[in-house]
């Protein structure tokens, strides 16, 4: 299944690397489209990929002449297209939880850590690169100490977030681990996340939709 999917990424984007997990896990295998979010001044603030994600943001998928942007809402429908394997627990309690944690990520620490909130703040803001990097760190470290907890202390977690088989939590969980280390932080910090990541990068999924491993890296 590929030829009607195609996803406009870019290689170190951890929102775009949740999309691709997502695919890899659905078999599904995109056309891919590079959008260099640094060269020529951010090719996302171009008039033809402004046109088709207004808020120039990646990942965007086209699928059937439709465009779904948002990396949740990209995978909620690709489970919703592609039934196996399930990226979501059956039971509503389960699916909740994965949500959660999903969330936990994708809404509160990935947002005040992206590009554009690092460029404003040395643009606009004057900060140094370290300092920019402090703040990242900080945010990262403010959630996944909570993520650790709530992790740590449920009897569902297995050998991902929930349970044994990968979900959407594991999905936004491993890109924002590969960030984390982005700014130098240690894993080891979090026991149970790093005992996750470890066992996620031996799935294959996880393994190909790594950044170092597409075709536009660097």
């Amino acid at each position: 299944m590929a030829a009607d999917f195609a996803l406009y990424g870019y290689f170190r984007s951890s929102a775009a690397f949740r999309a691709r997990i997502a695919l890899n896990l659905k078999g599904i295998k995109p056309e891919l489209r590079f959008i260099h979010l640094i060269k020529d001044g951010g090719q996302q603030h171009t008039a033809d990929y402004k046109a088709l994600n207004p808020q120039q943001l990646i990942p965007a998928l086209v699928h059937d002449g439709h465009t779904i942007t948002q990396s949740l809402a990209i995978i909620e429908y690709l489970d919703e297209i592609v039934a196996e394997p399930p990226l979501l627990p059956k039971d509503p309690i389960g699916r909740a939880r994965c949500r959660e944690l999903a969330y936990a990520i994708a809404c509160d620490i990935h947002p005040v850590n992206n590009l554009r909130v690092a460029q404003y703040l040395k643009s606009d803001l004057g900060a140094q690169d370290d300092q920019v990097a402090g703040w990242q760190r900080h945010w990262i470290e403010v959630g996944f100490g909570a993520l650790e907890t709530m992790l740590a202390a449920p009897s569902l977690t297995g050998k991902f977030c929930h349970g044994d088989t990968p979900t959407l939590a594991d999905i936004c969980l491993i890109p924002q681990v590969f960030n984390a280390r982005r700014v130098k932080l240690d894993i080891a910090t979090w026991p149970t996340i790093a005992r996750i990541e470890a066992h996620a990068m031996t799935h294959p999924a996880f393994d190909a939709a790594q950044p170092k491993n597409q075709p536009d890296a660097e």
